[in-house]
């Protein structure tokens, strides 16, 4: 395994990032594998060096993070040995104030979260989406204050138009109070919107960038969708793929085959070569599909391989910010 640093920032996360979605309650969703399920996936990853692991109090309505907590508790034998991510904003109860970024909202759920992940504090805290409905002074002051608690190491952002993040950091400057030093948002060969703005705008500012969906919920592991999750959720997968995304896989599968690697390591190392991408964010349900991401890591590609990768795609309609 490889280590980088998170953007500027002096934390340093696996280049692999384990994503704790797929891990819950199987009755909330059939793709969930429940923590007896979860636990030689993630075994595994600790084994070959992942120490970077993200997960969101909404996923699986907080099981998620308790079945994280359990294993990283057990697997690691120091809390300060990985990197603990989580995020707020959906939903977490039927009230008006359990959700958004409200400063009540906040401080309510870094302590739910807390209490769920059985940690003294986390390493990376991501705002999940943007919250039109809240001030952006008052979300952003409120993050601070979760920090200088001590409860919070690092501030994270995901999904959001880039004029929204550049807001949100120029607000955090202008008031003295943390800034976000990451942002999770959707990137992979068949949706690359995001380097329009936000990754030059992360690059430029030192913002490392946290890919999810590397593979495109299993588009790009070279047989089609193949994930739990995919399955489950084929209907809204085939409206939001572009007609022409197809064009892309063939290409893929023809440079996986030309250097006798699976398709998923060669979209996994064409999304690692690009700046300021620091980790994907891999969600696994089977240990097939993590030993892609960890071969991915060591593998380079040419520049006509990439010119190739690249050259088919169309531009998208953006989705996904709300």
């Amino acid at each position: 395994m490889r280590y980088v640093r998170l953007g500027s920032s002096g934390l340093k996360v696996s280049r692999i990032g384990l994503g704790m979605m797929s891990y819950g309650d199987p009755t909330v969703e059939p793709w969930f594998l429940p923590e007896d399920g979860a636990e030689p996936i993630v075994r595994h990853a600790v084994d070959a060096g992942v120490t970077f692991f993200d997960t969101a109090d909404m996923y699986s309505g907080g099981v998620s993070e308790e079945i994280t907590g359990r294993l990283l508790g057990r697997l690691f034998a120091r809390r300060g040995d990985y990197v603990l991510a989580t995020k707020l904003y959906y939903p977490m109860g039927p009230g008006p104030n359990d959700r958004g970024l409200s400063r009540k909202h906040i401080m309510d759920s870094v302590d739910a979260s807390l209490r769920r992940l059985g940690t003294d504090y986390i390493d990376l805290y991501q705002i999940h989406r943007w919250d039109p409905e809240t001030p952006i002074e008052e979300t952003m002051a409120a993050l601070h204050d979760v920090v200088r608690a001590g409860k919070v190491r690092y501030l994270g952002a995901s999904l959001m138009y880039a004029w929204q993040f550049a807001k949100a950091q120029y607000t955090a400057r202008a008031g003295g109070w943390t800034r976000f030093v990451s942002m999770q948002t959707r990137y992979n060969l068949v949706y690359r919107e995001e380097e329009r703005e936000m990754l030059p705008f992360c690059a430029d500012q030192g913002v490392g960038v946290l890919p999810y969906s590397p593979l495109a919920r299993g588009s790009l592991a070279g047989g089609g969708p193949n994930s739990r999750r995919a399955a489950a959720e084929q209907a809204g997968r085939a409206r939001r793929l572009d007609g022409n995304d197809a064009e892309i896989v063939d290409v893929l599968r023809a440079v996986a085959a030309g250097r006798d690697r699976p398709p998923a390591q060669i979209a996994l190392a064409w999304l690692l070569s690009k700046a300021p991408v620091s980790a994907p964010i891999v969600g696994v349900t089977r240990p097939a599909q993590l030993d892609d991401a960890l071969a991915a890591v060591d593998l380079t590609l040419s520049e006509e391989d990439v010119a190739g990768l690249e050259a088919p795609y169309r531009p998208h309609a953006p989705y996904g910010y709300t």
